[in-house]
């Protein structure tokens, strides 16, 4: 079809289109309801059906609540063989020491086992997790704790 017989060139200057009274076939309300509207209408049984959790507010998020980074003893075991790789671990008293401080991890959590006795720098830790790391032979200290050690 040529561009001249459309009928978008035919209503040129007509003002409606052919739309009828002013405002018709236009704004949002005219959509039939794209994207979220109508949820509360004629999209509820969708709503019931799909997505029962779309009206509401859900849980509480707290704004100056600081990052717990915590590794648990599997990773602490992937951290302690990359350290020997690049040749970057120390020992004190015969054993490897891990300062997780200077990592940037806060806390130590017991997940997985460990089978070698280590030296471990980290503010907190779990029951589970010094238990397990006593069983091994390993040691838990505080980064105050390791400058009595040290020195």
């Amino acid at each position: 079809m040529g561009t001249r017989h459309r009928k978008s060139r035919k209503r040129r200057g007509s003002r409606t289109c052919g739309w009828g009274q002013i405002g018709q076939h236009r704004k949002s309300g005219s959509r039939g309801g794209h994207g979220n509207v109508g949820m509360h209408k004629h999209k509820w049984t969708w709503v019931l059906k799909y997505d029962r959790n779309y009206f509401g507010k859900h849980g509480f998020h707290r704004p100056n609540r600081l990052p717990s980074s915590s590794v648990n003893l599997i990773q602490l075991s992937t951290i302690v063989e990359n350290l020997e790789r690049e040749g970057k671990i120390q020992t004190i008293k015969g054993l490897p020491v891990v300062n997780l401080v200077e990592l940037g991890v806060r806390k130590l959590v017991a997940g997985g086992k460990i089978n070698r006795p280590l030296l471990v720098v980290v503010e907190k830790w779990s029951e589970k997790a010094e238990k397990t790391i006593k069983e091994a032979g390993g040691i838990l200290i505080t980064p105050k704790e390791l400058e009595g050690v040290a020195s």
